[in-house]
């Protein structure tokens, strides 16, 4: 099946009415026949940048965003946007495959900088698939999705056995890109180098010195001369060269360029230029710094004439974390999460109700505003409809196409409903206005018994009307038992077809639950 056509049609006999008449969106014109095919596909993910942080979504922000801002009013923006999870690893996965992470191997946390691939080598990405419709495929930025790396002895890698002379295999460029540059996994994760393709480009000689908050990175391997406050505009700098060099190469071939940034996540350091910009402290600059990297980005596609033919999407992996020290800021009158309930790693909307926006001209009406609930997982099916590619069953099976969305001709949600997944693995489903949470607190204790964070007594699950309580205040599990049943079942179906849009059933990898994760095995994590 290829995805975007039938859909509407099987959502239409699963979606409630009442549901629907609920979420409304602005419309753009339908585009006009014999415009470009083939668009430029430029997609930059922000590290842990909160919904309440970007000004077209929050006014009472105190962090000035013009750039971020600019591609919602020349575009598009999402108000009920969500990351695959609520955190970095799992929502990268769910953004490059079109699969949710829980189906993986991973089944709660992340990774770490020496953890091995989580994607399969044979799985299509993004990249993989736009490779097939004639696109030139790019990635710069942060991976932390896994790597391959060569050891000195046949032992699991890590800081004492690694032979940075040999190639760093199942990356990015096995993966589908045929250009990668950056850095293996978070800015405070070891070890502190630079990739460029599948070569390390400086081996760590030297030791990095633990870093406290809100400048935190952990100690270890780092090559000469890395700067943890030189690194997010240097990876701007990559990114904006192969814009250029794609420009300049002029053969035809439209780009995909995947830009995840490292910023706002720790180590919390912004560069000088950008100090004191913000009303917010040194997370609202370093935010500035990140809103610098997007308006780079845009000025790099105008000067090279592309920007009339690129769909530009930013968002965030997951909702902002407590490192950006909530309680200063909101002294400062600043709420990164904006009035929703929780925080990264929480199953709670603050945990993955993320910033989103795209811009395409001609395509997306400028100043279009758009409730539907979406799921950046809906990259992939996206993609493939918009160059005309048909999925094969055993990709994508969580992603569905957004191209009727953005050209507002979708008068109803594309999507039957959404997972969410905590930090701790825990699972949630939001369908309309119900949001069912299998799990009696924000679930983001990684690897720790669920609900460990609630409070004594709690209901195993909860259940709340987005509606009427988008803070999730008011647990009605006891009030709708129909509805628990009903999101319980959907849920549950989601699981045991290892998939959650029309197509043959496949398979997940390892024990999938609705009450929590087994263990992650082969895979190491540390932190967030």
């Amino acid at each position: 099946m290829q995805y975007g056509t039938t859909r509407r049609d099987f959502l239409k006999t699963t979606v409630g009415t009442a549901a629907l008449a609920a979420l409304t969106c602005t419309f753009a014109s339908p585009a006009r026949a014999g415009e470009k095919a083939r668009p430029n596909i430029v997609y930059i993910l922000a590290d842990d940048l909160g919904y309440g942080d970007v000004n077209c979504l929050n006014p009472e922000s105190k962090i000035p965003t013009p750039n971020i801002d600019r591609i919602g009013k020349e575009g598009m923006i999402f108000t009920d946007a969500h990351a695959g999870a609520a955190l970095c690893t799992p929502t990268r996965y769910g953004i490059l495959t079109g699969r949710y992470s829980w189906r993986s191997k991973l089944k709660c946390s992340v990774l770490d900088g020496y953890s091995p691939p989580l994607i399969d080598r044979g799985r299509m990405t993004v990249a993989s698939m736009l490779k097939t419709q004639g696109y030139h495929t790019a990635c710069v930025g942060k991976w932390h999705l896994g790597l391959q790396w060569g050891t000195t002895k046949g032992t699991r890698p890590g800081p004492a056995n690694i032979d940075y002379t040999k190639p760093v295999a199942d990356g990015p460029v096995a993966l589908g890109f045929d250009y990668y540059y950056g850095i293996p996994a978070s800015l405070d994760m070891v070890p502190y180098v630079y990739i460029e393709n599948d070569r390390i480009e400086a081996a760590p000689t030297e030791k990095a010195e633990a870093s406290e908050k809100p400048a935190y990175y952990r100690a270890g391997p780092m090559a000469p001369g890395f700067s943890h406050r030189d690194t997010l505009p240097h990876l701007t700098q990559k990114a904006v060269e192969c814009i250029d060099k794609h420009a300049a190469a002029k053969d035809g071939k439209p780009l995909f360029l995947y830009f995840p940034l490292t910023a706002p996540h720790t180590p919390i350091m912004p560069t000088p230029e950008f100090e004191g910009k913000s009303k917010a402290g040194v997370y609202g600059d370093f935010v500035c710094e990140a809103d610098g990297s997007v308006g780079q980005i845009l000025e790099a596609l105008e000067r090279n004439g592309m920007a009339e033919n690129t769909l530009i999407m930013f968002a965030s992996d997951n909702g902002a974390s407590p490192s950006a020290d909530f309680k200063k800021l909101h002294e400062m009158g600043h709420e990164p999460n904006y009035h929703f309930r929780g925080h990264k790693s929480q199953i709670w909307e603050g945990g993955h109700r993320i910033p989103f926006v795209a811009r395409w001209p001609k395509q997306i009406k400028p100043g279009s505003n758009c409730d539907h609930t979406v799921c950046l997982t809906d990259l992939m099916a996206t993609a493939a409809e918009i160059t005309g590619a048909v999925l094969p069953d055993n990709a994508a099976e969580d992603s569905v196409s957004l191209l009727s969305t953005l050209r507002g001709q979708a008068a109803q949600p594309v999507r039957e409903a959404v997972v969410h997944q905590s930090g701790g693995g825990n699972l949630s489903i939001r369908q309309g206005q119900w949001k069912l949470e299998c799990c009696p607190g924000g679930g983001e204790n990684n690897n720790a018994k669920p609900g460990k964070d609630a409070q004594p007594g709690s209901p195993p699950v909860q259940l709340y009307d987005l509606s009427a309580d988008i803070g999730e205040q008011a647990n009605l599990q006891d009030k709708h038992p129909e509805v628990v049943e009903r999101l319980t079942k959907l849920l549950q179906k989601y699981i045991d077809d290892g998939r959650s849009t029309p197509g043959k059933p496949q398979q997940n990898e390892g024990k999938t639950s609705i009450w929590g994760p087994g263990p992650n095995k082969d895979l190491q994590t540390d932190g967030m």
